[in-house]
């Protein structure tokens, strides 16, 4: 059976490999006489990078999300490690959501846009159904809009975190690369940006779903549970 179909989502897992482990280790392992700043920081970012590498690997299946994310714990490595200035930190940490949100924008001109893959998938609701109806009530074009507005939201949303995590590195992390301090507030960061960014992004992103099927369910008189009934 191939892997990627039996995938199931384990956020509790990605939570503690990702956010809480990486955090501890820079704070509490990162002193000379622990691991050490460098030592702190290769330990530390292991985890998220292992993770995200056995993911990619076990279940073959391509994810724009996930190699960003690798590339992210790939530069910030880089930035600790060749003690480059904590700015190009913040810079960083922005571009990452920022390229995601262009992304979004620039795949609507492609045959495969990503507000399909993020929100409006098979995976996730009776997609052919939906399709079904809106061609039985002539309702394609107006949802083919209504798919464009969420497709700004989205692309808001990223605006929003990459704004978000600029100004949280700018404020909490202010040490030189290389650094225990850096590593400590480094590791501080990580866990602020859960409840201050993603949490908020999260929230958007269930209003930006529930506008979607508020919409189809206008557009088709289909119900949240004839939607996902069937997953």
């Amino acid at each position: 059976m191939n892997g990627s179909s039996t995938h199931k989502p384990r956020p509790m897992v990605d939570l503690i490999v990702s956010i809480v482990l990486p955090s501890l280790i820079l704070m509490k392992l990162s002193g000379e006489e622990e691991l050490g700043a460098s030592g702190g920081l290769i330990a530390a970012l292991s985890f998220p990078l292992g993770w995200g590498i056995f993911e990619l690997i076990k279940y073959k299946k391509f994810n724009f999300i996930a190699l960003l994310g690798l590339v992210s714990v790939l530069l910030t490595g880089s930035i600790g490690l060749f003690e480059l200035d904590s700015k190009w930190l913040a810079v960083k940490e922005a571009a990452i959501p920022a390229i995601i949100g262009v992304a979004v924008l620039v795949s609507t001109f492609t045959p495969y846009p990503l507000i399909r893959a993020l929100l409006f998938n098979a995976d996730i609701i009776d997609v052919d159904t939906i399709k079904q109806r809106l061609e039985e009530n002539n309702s394609t074009a107006a949802f083919e809009r209504s798919l464009m507005k969420a497709t700004y939201f989205v692309a808001g949303s990223f605006a929003f975190s990459a704004v978000m995590n600029y100004l949280l590195a700018r404020w909490i992390v202010v040490s030189p690369a290389g650094t225990t301090a850096f590593n400590e507030e480094l590791g501080q960061m990580t866990l602020y940006s859960y409840p201050v960014i993603a949490l908020p992004s999260m929230l958007i992103t269930m209003g930006i779903f529930y506008y979607l099927i508020r919409t189809i369910n206008k557009m088709t008189g289909l119900t949240l549970d004839d939607l996902v009934g069937k997953k």
